[in-house]
This record gives C-alpha cells, structure tokens and sequence, in this order.
C-alpha cells in the first residue's frame, strides 16, 4: 500500500464489528429489514447476489423486489430471500406496504421506464419515511441520476442517508467526464462527487475511497485484484446495506456501516486470496461466505 492520499486518512472500521454481537434475546426486529430493487430482464442474478451478501452478513429480514417478473419467484435453494414481482405494484404502495428500514436499488436494475419509476419512487418516498435509516444506491440507479437531472435534486435534498457504490464508470457519468480522468486523480473526483451528491460516497476500485459532506476522506488498504469480476460490487451493496440496518440497535450510523462494509469485503477478499493463493477464479458467491466468517471472527 502506497502512502495514504493526502487528506485520506486509512480506513480502521474492523473494530466496529464488534457492535454487532446478539444478545441471547435477540430477534429478527433487531437485525433489521433490507428491501433491494433491481433484477430487470437478464439481469436477475446481481440482485440475487445483492441479497444473498444481505442475507449472509445478518439482516433480519431480507426483500427483493425483482423487476423482471418471469425471475420473481422463490428460489429453492434460498427460501429466506422473499421476492416479489417489482413489475406488478405500484411502487409508492409496496414501499409504504413494507417499510424497510433499508432500501438497495441498482443492481441489475436497468434503465427502463419501470427502473426510473422504482427509483424515483425511492427518492421521493423517503420525505415521508420516518422508519426509513439509509438508502444504498448503485449501478443503474447512479446512471439514472446521472441522465436525470430530477432525480439528482432529489437525491440532493434527501434527508435520508444516501450512500452511493459508483465505480469510475458510474463516476464519470455522475460528472460528466471519462474513467480516465477519474483514475487519474480519485481524491479530486471523490471530492467532487460528494459536492454534487452531498452524500457518503463509496467510489471503487484499487485502494477504495469513502468520503461525506461531513467526513474526512478515507481509503481502503486492503483488497486485490480477485474483485475484478462481475457481481462483487452488487456483494458489497448488499453488505452496506445490511450493516446499515443492524445498526439501527446496534448503535452503528450508515457512515460505519459503509467503513465497515467496505473494508470487511475487501478483508474477505484477501481471505480468499490466500486460501486460494491465487486471485483467479475468485467468485462472488464465494465472496459472500467468507464475507459471513470474516464479521464473526472479528466479533
């Protein structure tokens, strides 16, 4: 690892996994309930994955709301996961219907008219939300916003935390430059995402960059090039956002909840680097499990 970026201090967030413990009494209330959208047409196997990480990092509850109804149905071999069929609601009734303390939305979501409603219906929702902790955004709902300029003041306004997953491509969208000016200087561009988002944003990559409106930057040490495979930035949205809705009881802001997301994937990441000795290969799925044994080690 390089010397830290100036201003970004290295991210320490593995101690706050100890938050976590369970008390003996604990129930599913205390754990928390995850919606995640997403899943259009093709794209049903990143919102599964997305919620198969909520699932396995602890969340009490764990909804899907699938845009591509032909996938929205229950799968076998993972019973806990509830799916509904997104293309048959109204998206403002089922939100307030299910009144998740934690809403994901992007993975596989697509850029349809059904994804804009389902996304605008997030953004919108939470005015009114009280029970309502964080909002996760990723993948096709970040280039939602970046094509929408309606849909960015809304994010803009929200009083909900937001916390946005882009990697470069998504971030160029955002500003409205190229990937390669993002690589070229990640402490700029993060700077600039947070003025335009004024969010806690996650922006991917080689050494991970966290920042908000009202923290300092910081960057991720762990890590390595296993991730550089489709699925793990929908692993880790559902790993936020799970974090985030423990932390509801157990005292932990979705600030934490994202340090602790990030760094914990990226730890898990190099678990399996070295049982595997070898980045190649390495899968989300895989991912996910050693996601689970990494937060109870560290508890």
């Amino acid at each position: 690892m390089p010397n830290s970026p100036l201003n970004f201090a290295l991210l320490n967030a593995l101690p706050l996994a100890k938050r976590l413990v369970r008390q003996p009494n604990a129930n599913k209330s205390h754990s928390g309930k995850v919606l995640l959208i997403g899943g259009s047409i093709g794209m049903a196997g990143a919102l599964i994955l997305s919620a198969r990480a909520t699932l396995y990092s602890g969340a009490g509850w764990t909804l899907l709301s699938m845009l591509d109804g032909y996938s929205a149905h229950a799968l076998e071999k993972q019973a806990e996961l509830m799916i509904q069929n997104g293309s048959e609601v109204d998206p403002i009734s089922e939100l307030q219907r299910i009144q998740a303390q934690v809403i994901a939305i992007g993975p596989g979501l697509g850029k349809s008219e059904l994804a804009r409603r389902w996304l605008g219906a997030v953004l919108k929702y939470q005015a009114n939300a009280l029970h309502l902790s964080a909002i996760v955004l990723d993948a096709d709902a970040l280039n939602l916003i970046a094509e929408n300029p309606d849909l960015l003041t809304v994010l803009q306004t929200s009083k909900v935390p937001c916390i946005l997953t882009p990697h470069p491509g998504e971030a160029a969208r955002l500003l409205r430059t190229s990937s390669a000016v993002i690589q070229e200087d990640r402490e700029a561009s993060m700077t600039q995402l947070v003025s335009l988002c004024h969010h806690i944003v996650v922006l991917k990559g080689q050494h991970t960059l966290l920042a908000s409106p009202n923290q300092t930057g910081l960057v991720c040490a762990e890590g390595n090039a296993g991730l550089a495979v489709g699925g793990t930035g929908d692993v880790l949205t559902g790993l936020i956002a799970s974090l985030a809705a423990q932390g509801i009881a157990h005292q932990l802001n979705p600030w934490e909840a994202a340090c602790l997301g990030v760094q914990v994937h990226a730890l898990a990441a190099d678990r399996l680097l070295k049982k595997n000795r070898g980045s190649i290969g390495m899968t989300p799925s895989e991912l996910i499990l050693e996601i689970r044994q990494t937060l109870n080690d560290l508890l």
